[in-house]
């Protein structure tokens, strides 16, 4: 799938994070009353009359110097404006207008970029006439809310839905296999790509950020044509660290909404960090086949051990995540960079691969009359009856009990792995719903 993009922009202090949190019902983001406490982006799904968009908020970085602070602000409204679907800008009432809201406004209208003006911390009726002087900024649609009490938040929520495009959500008639090249700066997807193809289709420096837009190119295999994303999109001009990873995380996004599988690329020599493990979350949130692949191997000293090690390595950080695979290849010097497209092949037919009712029940049944799940806090049977394998895009089982609420968390990881250990699924997440019979 490939859902919409709204991003929240505005100054520091106008409640952004109080707004993000409120559209997301999450906490995830920090609220303060100090001016640039959100330091690090958020990234949260918004689900509003069964419509589901992708909500990122922009909030919060204050450097010491004003001139570094206005270049902060300026970046990220031009990264706003070349990636969302919709822009809504924040401003506070409270405080009124104020001349960085003219200047961020001022980048929007020249964009044409579709934008409605949020007016903030408006708590009641009487504070309405106090949104009236930002209708000077020159925008059509003005709505005047407050994060904090949820006022007109439903309204509003009404209005985002009706601007935004749903029809590419769905998958449309191209069956190409679509491989999207994710990862930190500088670890070898432009490379890797440029390998592939056999020619330089992207810029390759040893400066992160050399490539500014993800890229598209076509790949023959064996008279199949494979198209790759190259999703490096990061500004080689931006001395701004979180401008930086905003950037590069709002491509991945758009990259991850559109594939089919995605390969998180890891260099050899650090290992897998804590931003990697945050795009193989998000990719796994979006039902994508998932591979990692650990570039540069070229570069590592090994022996017979060496890569059993590393992949052990990797697998003792992700936890519970064991069922993706882990290959290692050099873009430099083409060792095994075929096997993943294979590999790719192989992870894509998973993620399509049905399997017949019959049989599903007659081996889940027997793992659970093996296992059965434990009793409700009553006391009373947990009894599942009957399994069938739902959805076309990716695997999902539905099992049918008396108790679907009852069910535990680690009984679930029980049946998930019992699904994996007889069907496969490598690479694939696997959701499994419980209803009532």
């Amino acid at each position: 799938m490939k859902d919409p993009i709204v991003v929240i922009v505005g100054r520091p202090n106008v409640g952004k994070s109080t707004f993000f949190n409120r559209l997301t019902g999450s906490s995830e983001a920090i609220v303060d009353d100090l001016s640039g406490v959100t330091r690090d982006r958020k990234y949260g799904e918004v689900d509003w009359s069964g419509k589901i968009f992708r909500l990122i908020d922009t909030g919060g970085y204050v450097p010491d110097s004003p001139d570094l602070f206005e270049t902060a602000i300026r970046e990220q409204v031009e990264i706003a404006i070349t990636e969302a679907d919709l822009v809504l800008f924040v401003v506070d009432a409270k405080q009124g207008l104020s001349p960085m809201d003219s200047i961020i406004a001022r980048m929007l209208r020249e964009s044409n970029k579709k934008t409605i003006l949020i007016v903030n911390k408006v708590d009641s009726q009487a504070d309405e006439p106090n949104a009236g002087e930002f209708y000077s900024l020159g925008f059509d649609d003005l709505f005047d809310i407050s994060a904090m009490a949820g006022r007109k938040i439903g309204d509003l929520l009404d209005e985002i839905i009706a601007r935004l495009d749903f029809s590419s959500s769905t998958k449309g008639e191209d069956t190409r296999l679509r491989i999207a090249m994710v990862g930190k700066p500088n670890v070898g997807k432009s490379s890797l790509t440029n390998a592939l193809l056999g020619y330089d289709r992207s810029i390759v420096t040893n400066i992160p950020g050399t490539t500014r837009d993800s890229l598209d190119s076509y790949l023959k295999y064996y008279g199949e044509e494979i198209i790759l994303v190259d999703t490096a999109g990061l500004r080689r001009k931006s001395k701004i660290k979180e401008n930086i990873e905003f950037y590069s995380m709002v491509r991945t996004m758009k990259a991850l909404g559109e594939c089919d599988i995605a390969v998180v690329m890891l260099d050899s020599t650090n290992g897998l960090e804590g931003q990697d493990q945050k795009i193989i979350d998000e990719a796994l949130i979006r039902r994508k086949g998932v591979i990692i692949a650990v570039n540069k191997w070229d570069l590592i000293e090994k022996d017979s051990n060496t890569a059993k090690h590393y992949e052990e390595q990797i697998r003792s950080k992700m936890g519970s995540i064991d069922f993706i695979p882990i290959t290692f290849i050099s873009a430099l010097t083409k060792q095994r960079i075929y096997n993943l497209i294979e590999l790719c092949k192989k992870v894509n037919e998973e993620r399509k691969k049905k399997i017949p009712t019959s049989r599903l029940n007659d081996v889940m049944l027997e793992e659970i009359k093996n296992f059965p799940p434990p009793s409700t806090p009553t006391g009373k049977e947990i009894k599942i009856k009957y399994i069938t394998q739902v959805g076309d895009s990716y695997p999902a089982f539905l099992f049918f009990t008396n108790e679907p609420k009852y069910v535990p968390d680690n009984y679930k990881r029980y049946l998930e792995k019992a699904l994996r250990r007889n069907f496969g699924f490598e690479g694939v997440p696997v959701v499994l719903a419980f209803k009532a019979k």
